[in-house]
């Protein structure tokens, strides 16, 4: 009485093609991070580009204002004034300019929250999808193996 060894190259090829990878789903995945890498780019580089311009104002304002007070006067009690309103007018353009930095940073802060909340709806939305589908093959590759 001869045994009959199982055929377990079968049982694994069946099992494989139960569970088929999807390249398709891997590909969207990847459109969608790259997609979401250029957005977040280009919310990075408009904000480096704002700042680089305030910052240049700034500084060409603070220049214009030493230039003014750089220069000679008649009286040294005038050379206090120009110290003063210097201090005065550069404390004042400080305040300004950290408003608007800040206001470009929560720019930046609201536009990448705005991202990576929709990326991760559609995230979920594709996990969803992907999860029906992956379930009703298991079921039907399940239900045609316990047909065999």
């Amino acid at each position: 009485m001869a045994a009959k060894t199982q055929d377990f190259t079968a049982i694994f090829k069946d099992v494989a093609d139960a569970f088929p990878v999807d390249t398709k789903a891997m590909e969207e995945q990847f459109k969608n991070q790259t997609a979401l890498a250029e957005k977040m780019s280009a919310v990075a580089l408009d904000a480096a580009g704002k700042s680089a311009e305030l910052s240049a104002k700034w500084t060409q304002d603070t220049i214009a204002k030493m230039e003014a007070m750089s220069k000679s006067k008649a009286e040294p009690a005038d050379y206090a004034k120009a110290m003063t309103d210097f201090a005065s007018a550069t404390a004042e353009s400080a305040a300004e300019n950290m408003s608007a930095f800040a206001e470009i940073a929560k720019k930046v802060q609201t536009q990448t929250m705005e991202l990576v909340l929709a990326a991760g709806k559609d995230m979920s939305d594709d996990v969803t999808a992907a999860a029906k589908k992956a379930t009703s093959e298991v079921t039907a590759a399940a239900q045609k193996a316990t047909k065999k």
